[in-house]
């Protein structure tokens, strides 16, 4: 991972494939997408030089000339004993880690080790499986619950990114049918669902205490009744340094926790320079999806962040975003009334979640935050 945030001026003025004059995205765009095999499927096919469209811009990769490292790194907080004595030093971690990093990491959570390891097996199984196997469950259909695809903005992105995605969604159907999640992975992904809607819970106390509300304020808004699983598969790639695994963005989500595995390569955007997030075993990342930075009216933050790309792999992670829910009943959202005044005004409009997705599934991935939609 560490490699891929540095690269040389060889790097950027290399003359390849990506400088011919008759390049035509588009072309390249449809005739990978109609393969329906992905990243893995480039990998597979063993490619030793990336397809251009996979490229990032020479002003973006001049840019990484200037990184550097740091000893930053995201705040950790141990859950344990949150519910007794460690309750007032937990909410201050995790209040300091919403307002000035919007992520932190956390350890002893109550999801045995066991379930993080099957579900990031069973994410791998899928991803590794038969091609024919596969294909069943690629589509471009956004109404469809369980979905396979490579870059869901794949015709609207400046660049593509190194991934493969399969997604399990609560979205548009409220109750998942499980047969509709392939076999290989369904058992595992039920009990991590089931596991990690819990801690999504306690984490929605947690959060509403820290911002000075009833511990049952954003359950009760239904931050949490909603929720897209998504297994990402990173292949390794012959030139991390021209490409990402996935662009900087920001999270379309009240919350978003994260199992990844001990591959690494999530950066995090923090005082104008890219930090690694470390991976913890058994630990999980939390992050503050733009929905939450919206009701809290500013007072917690989404950041940016993406993922590198890598020589190794394949690094696998799974993402769990709690986006709360309205298909059914329209339920607009907006800045929470008890952390508003005459001295702290509104800076979002209110909004309805199925717009919003309506709006950021037509917009690339290119690190413009979603907040603008909102704002007044």
């Amino acid at each position: 991972m560490k490699q891929s945030m540095y690269i040389s001026n060889a790097s950027v003025s290399k003359p390849s494939s990506q400088t011919l004059p008759d390049y035509d995205r588009a072309e390249e765009v449809k005739a990978f997408d109609e393969t329906k095999a992905g990243v893995k499927g480039l990998v597979d096919a063993g490619i030793v030089n990336i397809p251009k469209m996979f490229i990032r811009p020479p002003d973006e990769l001049t840019e990484e000339l200037i990184s550097h490292k740091t000893n930053f790194q995201v705040p950790v907080i141990d859950l344990r004993g949150f519910r007794h004595n460690k309750l007032e030093e937990i909410l201050d971690q995790v209040r300091f880690a919403s307002q000035t990093w919007g992520f932190f990491q956390v350890v002893n959570h109550g999801i045995p080790f066991e379930v993080l390891e099957e579900m990031i097996n069973a994410a791998r199984n899928f991803h590794e499986q038969d091609l024919e196997e596969k294909k069943e469950f690629y589509t471009r259909d956004r109404t469809r619950s369980v979905r396979l695809d490579s870059n869901f903005d794949l015709y609207h992105s400046r660049t593509a990114s190194w991934r493969d995605t399969l997604t399990i969604s609560t979205l548009v159907h409220k109750n998942l049918d499980s047969n509709k999640v392939p076999e290989v992975c369904r058992a595992a992904a039920e009990e991590y669902i089931k596991q990690v809607t819990k801690l999504g819970d306690t984490l929605f106390e947690l959060l509403s205490m820290a911002l000075g509300l009833k511990p049952e304020y954003l359950h009760d808004m239904g931050c949490s009744s909603g929720h897209n699983l998504v297994c990402h598969y990173y292949p390794p790639c012959p030139q991390p340094e021209l490409t990402l695994g996935a662009s900087r963005h920001s999270d379309p989500s009240f919350l978003t926790i994260l199992l990844q595995d001990q591959i690494g390569g999530l950066q995090v955007f923090y005082e104008n320079q890219w930090i690694d997030v470390e991976p913890i075993a058994g630990g999980l990342v939390v992050n503050i999806g733009a929905f939450l930075q919206v009701v809290s009216n500013d007072k917690f933050k989404s950041f940016d962040h993406r993922v590198a790309a890598n020589h190794v792999g394949p690094r696998v992670s799974v993402a769990c975003f709690f986006t709360g829910h309205d298909t059914v009943t329209p339920k607009p959202y907006g800045p929470i009334k008890e952390l508003i005044s005459e001295e702290n005004p509104a800076i979002y409009g209110d909004f309805l979640i199925s717009e919003y997705f309506s709006k950021y599934g037509t917009r690339a991935l290119d690190g413009k935050s979603g907040l603008d939609l909102f704002k007044l």
